[in-house]
């Protein structure tokens, strides 16, 4: 018997007792860990979120663009990347010039904008992360990977959820899905990080729901 031989025969009697392929398999993945109420959920993504070294914000809807105007102008920004779908209203008190999301944009065009703000499509609780689907008010991937700082708003809790399953059920394979947990960020051998190198150096994350403004800093 040749060596070959002897490895296939092997695997066949490994496999023996394998469940055919037309067998569904069953996963007993939990969907989500632990039980916890609305306000407990929120709070864990803002713990992941600053955990992630983003800024965490909380506002109410009415005191949405005084607070989206005020980060803009703490950081500086005299350009403000907007997606088409972006609410109007958002931006209604920041100083800042609004670039609109244009198809033919450059990316050193993109690269000269000092902010891009967008909303999101759901945000997920237990792993920090943030969710864009390519929707009106998110626009194309590229206005949220090329410019340095990023401003995302989350309506709590409508958006929010526990578990990556539970996003999922939420989300259209199909759409262009970018998962955020964080500033990019990315580490050499040596374990020296750097973040900026895939996306936005900062990560500024507003929580919109009916609490008093408030703000979690990584």
């Amino acid at each position: 018997m040749s060596s070959r031989e002897r490895i296939l025969g092997r695997v066949r009697r490994a496999l023996a007792d394998a469940p055919s392929e037309d067998t569904p398999i069953e996963r007993a993945y939990l969907r989500e860990h632990g039980d916890r109420s609305v306000e407990e959920t929120v709070e864990l993504l803002a713990e992941n979120l600053a955990d992630y070294r983003a800024i965490v914000h909380r506002c109410t809807a009415a005191d949405l663009p005084a607070t989206l105007a005020g980060m803009l102008a703490a950081r500086g920004s005299k350009t403000v990347l907007v997606p088409p779908g972006l609410e109007r209203s958002w931006l209604a008190e920041a100083d800042a010039d609004q670039v609109p999301d244009r198809v033919d944009s450059t990316p050193h065009e993109l690269d000269r904008v000092d902010s891009v703000v967008t909303a999101c499509a759901v945000a997920v609780a237990e792993t920090g992360t943030i969710v864009l689907d390519g929707g009106p008010d998110q626009g194309r991937r590229r206005i949220t990977l090329v410019p340095d700082h990023h401003i995302c708003v989350v309506r709590v809790p409508d958006q929010v959820v526990s578990s990556v399953p539970q996003a999922l059920e939420r989300l259209d394979p199909a759409r262009p899905l970018t998962w955020i947990s964080g500033p990019s960020a990315t580490s050499d051998i040596e374990l020296d990080r750097v973040e900026g190198v895939h996306g936005p150096r900062t990560l500024e994350v507003v929580l919109v729901g009916t609490q008093a403004s408030a703000e979690v800093n990584s």
